[in-house]
């Protein structure tokens, strides 16, 4: 199923930001690259892969532009499972493609403006106890445990 994996913020100072997010909402630094003409720190509050992108001084690439000037919410991401046939989709509605020719993710304005980016599933990394807990959460909402269960109410309701 496709959804939304990642936000990318469009920052002037990566390591105040970056203190922000850690002490007021307790997000989880992931790492921290040197993409293109950008650093990336990738943060997490457990779901949600949040990059804090500072672009390099004199930049002027059309992905460093995309969003504009400034600070700003750069794009966000939509995990899907075969990015070719997602590109060719976007492309097929008339969505302009961003990112140079090959690159992974592929970026796109979307109608309405806005910058999207489509990533393979697994891009991006969760915290280890995000990570288990969403382990635990899918076996308790297995099949088999929803059944035995109801089926425990259900002789519960009869005493």
């Amino acid at each position: 199923m496709n959804r939304i994996v990642h936000l990318a913020l469009k920052v002037e100072d990566l390591e105040r930001t970056t203190e922000f997010y850690q002490k007021v909402f307790g997000f989880v630094e992931m790492n921290t690259e040197k993409v293109r003409d950008h650093t990336s720190r990738h943060l997490s509050d457990g779901q949600l892969d949040v990059a804090l992108i500072r672009y390099d001084a004199g930049t002027q690439s059309a992905e460093s532009k995309a969003a504009g000037e400034g600070p700003c919410i750069h794009h966000f991401a939509v995990e899907v499972d075969d990015i070719l046939a997602a590109t060719r989709q976007v492309q097929e509605y008339g969505c302009q493609i961003i990112s140079d020719p090959g690159v992974i993710p592929v970026k796109f304005r979307a109608p309405g403006g806005t910058v999207c980016e489509l990533v393979p599933g697994g891009r991006y990394k969760q915290p280890r106890k995000a990570q288990a807990k969403a382990k635990v959460k899918a076996k308790k909402a297995s099949p088999k445990r929803v059944k035995a269960k109801k089926a425990g109410k259900a002789k519960g309701k009869k005493k």
